[in-house]
């Protein structure tokens, strides 16, 4: 008989900020593995959809493989998306993700990446975007083990908050054991830029629109060279408009 997990707790760092009443509808969450074979390269777009949803991606890159994953968590009372990965020697992983929340919607993006192997190169850009009651959680932890030298990791996370009653909860996270390393993590939060705003209406631009087209170019940040950027940047866009 399989052993059935248990659902997490608070006491549980990657679900310190979830909403364990919504987990526990979709728990236990299965695994997705999915495996890059050395030299090859693989790409994946995730937009989950449902009003509760929890995906856990188990991603592994053998020698010189590399892997681009871009994600959008938008819509959902409930969303949650995790991924871990393990990179191999001169392994490269990217990933681009936009977090669009509203109401008292719960989003969660929690990523563990792991150097391995040395040379290996793994980049992370994260933007949420914030309206009403709702939370944007993202937990990145990076790990590089010893021995892995020449190691490359970056990590930006941005979120915009849209009402003071939003939240937004950012954990970059970076363990080294190894030198010879080039690892760096930035994270800030706060609203649109008032000059900024100014700026665009001064050029004719309404309110609405010049704030419209500030978030806009905000979360493109995140699906520079995804396989369909268009479509990817357009489903964004919708789901943007819905908090606005």
């Amino acid at each position: 008989m399989s052993e059935v997990l248990a659902l997490p707790t608070r006491k549980d760092e990657d679900f310190r900020y979830s909403d364990l009443a919504a987990l526990g509808t979709v728990w236990p969450v299965a695994r997705e593995t999915i495996v890059v074979a050395a030299g090859e390269a693989g790409s994946l777009v995730v937009v989950p959809e449902g009003e509760l949803v929890a995906r856990h991606l188990v991603v592994s890159l053998e020698e010189g493989a590399r892997f681009d994953l871009f994600v959008l968590n938008a819509g959902h009372a409930f969303g949650r998306v995790a991924v871990d990965v393990l990179l191999g020697r001169g392994a490269e992983f990217r990933l681009g993700a936009a977090q669009l929340g509203n109401g008292s919607e719960t989003l969660e993006l929690v990523t563990e990446v792991t150097h391995a192997e040395p040379d290996a190169v793994s980049r992370q850009v994260v933007r949420s975007v914030l309206a009403g009651s709702a939370t944007g959680t993202y937990l990145g932890r990076v790990a590089v083990a010893r021995g892995a030298i020449g190691s490359d990791a970056e990590q930006s996370v941005r979120a915009m908050l849209l009402d003071r009653t939003a939240t937004a909860n950012a954990r970059p996270e970076l363990e080294i054991y190894a030198d010879d390393v080039k690892c760096a993590h930035g994270c800030a939060i706060g609203e649109l830029d008032a000059s900024g705003l100014f700026y665009l209406e001064s050029r004719g631009l309404s309110p609405a629109a010049a704030k419209r087209l500030m978030l806009q170019a905000f979360i493109a940040e995140a699906f520079v060279g995804a396989p369909d950027e268009d479509a990817l940047a357009a489903a964004a866009q919708a789901a943007l408009a819905g908090l606005l």
